[in-house]
């Protein structure tokens, strides 16, 4: 029978650091993670959730498709200048937080890029630009004041939803989401373009 004596006993008691001290290290070591900078453009499929790439592609195809309808080409007939467009209201209707005010201006940069659509300020971006032309009014010098009275007027309001459904038999998952967009001519209430985008992702076990 051993019997640890007070010798054995101190070994005993740096072993169990020894070993308390390395598992420790080799536990923050694997915690430890690393960063790198990506392109923004790279597609980065961490998950099967709706992501920067989506917002992108699905703005630039869908507004690609509503310049080729017939609206377009009849107001370039009978207009000078490019149609303006106020952006009323885009509506996450789906179960996860998506960031709506990226996907619109995902929206207005790939027609302002293309040089054929104006677009007007809407809502608190509009206000808080009237309220510095009312501060111009009072304190800039008087040829340098924007005037009031003489705002562009928006022709066509551009407004609609982003839905999910998803799928699930606990091995696999499938996420599912449809963006409808539509266009209205204000004028005449007239719906002049309606579009929609669909996009399915599969994702296996390990990514849920």
């Amino acid at each position: 029978m051993f019997i640890a004596t007070p010798k054995h006993s101190k070994w005993t008691i740096l072993s169990v650091k020894g070993l308390f001290t390395l598992f420790m290290a080799m536990l923050l070591s694997a915690c430890s993670g690393s960063v790198k900078r990506l392109d923004t453009n790279e597609d980065v499929m961490l998950s099967d959730r709706w992501n920067d790439t989506d917002s992108r592609l699905v703005a630039e195809e869908m507004m690609g498709d509503m310049l080729t309808f017939p609206w377009f080409r009849d107001y370039n007939f009978s207009n000078k200048g490019n149609p303006t467009v106020i952006v009323q209201s885009i509506r996450n209707k789906t179960s996860e937080h998506i960031p709506v005010e990226t996907f619109i201006n995902d929206i207005k940069r790939s027609l302002l890029r293309a040089g054929k659509v104006d677009f007007v300020v809407s809502g608190a971006e509009r206000d808080d630009v009237r309220a510095e032309r009312e501060e111009q009014e009072l304190n800039a010098a008087p040829d340098t004041v924007a005037k009031f009275g003489l705002e562009q007027g928006a022709g066509f309001a551009l407004s609609g939803t982003i839905n999910s459904i998803v799928d699930s038999n606990g091995d696999q998952r499938v996420s599912f989401y449809q963006v409808d967009l539509k266009l209205i001519d204000m004028t005449t209430n007239r719906e002049v373009w309606n579009g929609q985008k669909k996009i399915k992702k599969l994702a296996d076990k390990g990514f849920f």
